[in-house]
């Protein structure tokens, strides 16, 4: 109860305070290439319930149509020069701040995956996320904008180990975790950080 009391107030705020942000975003977004402002896509959330999560697009229009659902790199071409600067500060994920607010994530928690993804090992195979241990428990909980795996973990560290320290958040959960882990983030966002393959907190 209090954590979902903290999302709604604190959502409520950041939307009100980041709508001149917002502004900024969209006019970059759309003078640079003329496309679409946001980006919407299915994502799985507590209980296994998919929703649309929403982002300011950061990629070129259409930016699978080529290469299907595949997971973006460090250097990925589809990226925009707006999208860079919006990822390496999170600005991108400011519109998730509605997600919160209605209750399908919360500031704090595991990152929302989408529905059937899969994780491509070493060798070449494939292998469905939800076979990954570790998988069904973060579905206890809703997603976060921000978490233990997304401030500490490396973007390219292997799915078993962020699903690691999922379990390890569940188990320590608590609010003054949750602002921590909230007060991280915002350093590493005033950092330009987010996009960095290492970081050291």
């Amino acid at each position: 109860m209090i954590k979902r009391l903290f999302d709604v107030i604190a959502s409520s705020v950041g939307l009100f305070a980041s709508a001149p942000v917002w502004w900024g975003i969209a006019l970059a977004i759309k003078f640079e290439d003329g496309g679409p402002i946001f980006f919407s896509q299915s994502r799985v959330g507590r209980g296994g319930r998919v929703f649309m999560a929403l982002k300011f697009r950061s990629m070129i229009p259409d930016a699978e149509r080529d290469t299907g659902a595949v997971q973006s790199t460090i250097a990925d071409p589809r990226i925009t020069r707006t999208g860079r600067f919006l990822r390496a500060t999170a600005l991108d994920e400011l519109p998730q701040l509605w997600n919160i607010l209605v209750g399908d994530m919360s500031f704090v928690g595991p990152r929302p995956l989408r529905p059937g993804e899969v994780d491509v090992r070493g060798d070449g195979t494939l292998v469905a996320l939800s076979d990954v241990p570790g998988y069904a428990e973060r579905h206890r909980v809703r997603p976060g904008l921000t978490g233990l795996t997304q401030v500490y973990a490396p973007r390219d560290i292997a799915r078993h180990n962020k699903f690691r320290l999922d379990r390890l958040y569940l188990k320590r959960a608590s609010l003054c975790l949750d602002l921590k882990l909230i007060a991280l983030s915002f350093w590493i966002s005033g950092r330009g950080q987010w996009e960095t393959p290492k970081r050291s907190i």
